[in-house]
């Protein structure tokens, strides 16, 4: 167990935001698969958008880290605006597919953005995942072919 904790520790930080990341996400569709009961998909991601934004922006302020948006250099506005219509498309099609799917398969699946977040990591951003990286996203991989196969 303290080989574990001294790896974690190791990781500067990054690990322990990404692990608070994957229960947030863990509890995100647990959540929104019991809150769209009875609502349109679309109205329910834009009800969380909402609260995203309330929440966010009165963290921003309350952290003093506001700034104009439009003193960005152009290319990272761009970039910001486009993760945000990725972000948005992807919220939708998320939604909808817990709307008429089973949680413990949607958010898996979901999960694929791994392997193409490794992808394209390697294509535009010039990273190289080690062997043993690869072979753990190749895992996830396989898991979600699993998922995906019918019974």
């Amino acid at each position: 167990m303290g080989a574990i904790l001294e790896a974690i520790t190791s990781y500067n930080g990054w690990f322990y935001w990404a692990l608070l990341s994957a229960a947030f996400a863990a509890l995100t569709a647990i959540f929104a698969k019991l809150g769209l009961a009875g609502v349109d998909s679309d109205l329910a991601t834009l009800l969380r958008t909402a609260v995203i934004i309330l929440v966010l922006g009165a963290f921003v302020g309350y952290t003093g880290k506001w700034t104009n948006p439009m003193d960005l250099a152009p290319k990272t506005l761009g970039f910001l605006v486009l993760s945000g219509l990725a972000t948005g498309a992807s919220w939708v099609c998320y939604f909808r597919a817990l709307s008429i799917g089973e949680a413990s398969k949607v958010a898996p699946v979901d999960k694929l953005s791994l392997i193409l977040v490794a992808v394209f990591a390697v294509l535009f951003l010039g990273e190289r995942p080690s062997a043993r990286e690869w072979l753990g996203i190749s895992l996830i991989g396989a898991g979600v072919v699993v998922l995906g196969l019918k019974r």
